[in-house]
């Protein structure tokens, strides 16, 4: 992700004025930080805070695209009012999949009132995806029992190698999110309604990072100079 950001970054005519990985994380200081007008943060679920919070010392806007971390989403978000910061942050920043999400409430809204179906989740990522489920995963669940009576909670199921998973204690009121794992697949999210007589499916097949980067980029033009503390919703206006 950090290469394609950064291709896409400089083919945008941004400066790219400094690199953060494994290697030289002793480079993270306030004062390399104060170099940039924004940040775009792709790390890992373990490092993620600790990014937030040197952004937010520094006084520099963030893009956060890392997953696996929404447990901390409140507080973080004082954090960000208390510091005067700025922080913007997205399951997924692909406009094709924010469509998703809104299309997703709506068809959501529309199954409520035929319960005889039931409904799931199916996500599929490239092995070296860390967290399960996917944060994208998560937004399109959440949305579906904001919209679904019948469905209280969500609940995830990763594969095995065989991609098999044992579902025999779902409740009725449960959602699940079946995650799998494949090598080499950017992001594919799918959401099933299914009865007795049909079956209908809704799909978002992600063909590379591309769109990812870009929506990431873009939410870096759209965060800088701002204060407070926004969802990727704040920039799309996909009503």
């Amino acid at each position: 992700m950090g290469k394609i950001i950064e291709k896409i970054a400089t083919d945008r005519k941004h400066e790219i004025v400094l690199k953060i990985d494994f290697d030289n994380q002793h480079d993270l200081t306030t004062e390399n930080l104060q170099k940039a007008d924004v940040a775009i943060e792709f790390s890992t679920p373990a490092t993620v805070l600790n990014n937030i919070s040197a952004c937010f010392k520094a006084g520099v806007p963030i893009v956060v695209g890392t997953t696996g971390w929404y447990d901390h989403l409140s507080e973080l978000k004082k954090q960000c009012e208390a510091e005067n910061g700025a922080m913007l942050y997205a399951s997924n920043f692909s406009v094709g999949v924010n469509i998703f999400f809104q299309v997703n409430k709506i068809l959501a809204k529309m199954m409520n009132k035929h319960a005889y179906y039931d409904v799931q989740v199916e996500e599929i990522h490239h092995i070296q995806k860390l967290d399960s489920p996917s944060g994208t995963a998560i937004t399109i669940a959440e949305g579906i029992l904001e919209n679904l009576d019948h469905k209280q909670e969500w609940v995830n199921l990763l594969t095995d190698a065989d991609g098999n998973t044992a579902d025999d204690n779902l409740k009725a009121d449960q959602l699940l999110i079946e995650s799998h794992r494949i090598d080499s697949v950017p992001g594919t999210h799918t959401v099933i309604y299914d009865s007795e007589v049909d079956t209908i499916e809704f799909k978002h097949t992600a063909h590379n990072r591309n769109g990812f980067a870009l929506g990431a980029v873009l939410a870096a033009e759209w965060v800088a100079g701002k204060k407070g503390f926004y969802s990727v919703s704040d920039m799309f206006d996909l009503a």
